[in-house]
């Protein structure tokens, strides 16, 4: 245990995880900053996720690291890391616990270097850190891992209230608010894994009901082939209905997401922005099993869970159905539609 009686004057987070991940630091990154004040609070994650974070007013300073998925690009790496070497942290916590995050924390080598491992961690993370908290003593939900963290090792206190929270760039409204329009209802179609989305006539029944109703709809995906895929096939079932036009980064998505009344996606990084943005939202999960990991973060009025799935019985379920048909197929879109009306009432 680091004991608290040497305070920190500058710390450094760290957590090189997937785009949706990232915003369950904050909580992590607000018990720091209420414990030390004073001391300055620097983030280091992937170039794309950045922009989570950049309109924070309580962090110090974001560094946007340059990365290409399995690729070291030395060339651009290692200015970088020396920059952060120069910072001459206090203290260094990894939120993600992953070789790329062993490797930075051991080069820009902080006095004290935390981070959760499992029991047999590799010769890199083993060497990486100064102090360290078993996985397998951890809750599963990320909010309460990472604040977990910081309470054993550095006896951070516990907060008031638990909350992702996140900042849309202000000078972004106005061409946010253009490129939604008269929609104030923005539907995420896609998710990192296949079995965690709700199909597609499933959204088509939802559209028919909300449209009836008088409620503006736009849908959204990803970038990949795989999620233009699923826009596809929803505007062959629905040819006018109303698909968010490409934006150019994170930044600008967001700033729409900022002016939406109320969003509405499965377990991925959408849902938990527009969560940390303050928006209303509904979450669609598969099982209560898989809601696990999100909470404390998500009250009951805010999600919609499938009935319960055959693949917890035969395997095991995790935060992904693992049988041939995925459970998401078994919400209804009445039971979605009903929790929306509820909501915006």
């Amino acid at each position: 245990m680091v004991h608290n009686s040497t305070k920190p004057h500058k710390m450094l987070a760290i957590q090189f995880k997937y785009l949706g991940d990232a915003v369950f630091i904050t909580p992590a990154l607000l018990a720091l900053k209420a414990q030390y004040p004073e001391a300055e609070l620097h983030v280091l994650v992937a170039k794309e996720v950045a922009p989570l974070f950049e309109h924070l007013s309580w962090i110090t300073k974001v560094w946007a690291f340059p990365r290409s998925r399995g690729k070291a690009k030395i060339s651009e790496s290692w200015p970088f890391i020396k920059a952060l070497r120069a910072e001459r942290y206090d203290r260094s916590v990894d939120f993600g616990g992953n070789d790329r995050g062993a490797i930075l924390s051991r080069l820009i080598s902080a006095k004290v270097r935390v981070a959760a491992l499992d029991a047999k961690p590799k010769f890199i993370k083993r060497i990486a850190y100064t102090n360290t908290v078993r996985v397998d003593s951890l809750p599963d939900a990320w909010v309460d891992r990472h604040l977990q963290v910081l309470e054993r090792v550095w006896q951070t206190p516990s907060l008031p209230s638990v909350s992702i929270t996140i900042e849309a760039d202000p000078a972004l409204a106005e061409k946010a608010q253009a490129i939604l329009k008269e929609q104030t209802i923005i539907c995420h179609l896609g998710t990192s894994q296949p079995k965690k989305e709700w199909p597609i006539i499933r959204w088509y029944e939802f559209y028919q009901l909300a449209s009836a109703d008088g409620y503006q709809l736009a849908f959204s995906v990803g970038t990949n082939d795989r999620e233009q895929t699923l826009l596809a096939e929803l505007k062959l079932l629905a040819p006018e209905c109303v698909a968010l036009p490409p934006l150019a980064n994170l930044s600008e998505y967001l700033a729409v997401l900022k002016q939406a009344e109320l969003v509405i996606s499965g377990d991925t990084g959408p849902l938990h922005f527009a969560s940390g943005l303050g928006v209303k939202v509904i979450g669609l999960f598969g099982t209560a099993d898989s809601e696990k990991y999100a909470a404390p973060i998500y009250k009951a009025e805010e999600l919609v869970h499938s009935e319960p799935c055959v693949c917890i019985n035969e395997l095991a379920h995790f935060s992904t159905c693992q049988y041939k048909s995925s459970c998401m197929a078994s919400i209804s879109a009445e039971s979605v539609f009903k929790k929306m009306r509820q909501l915006l009432r």
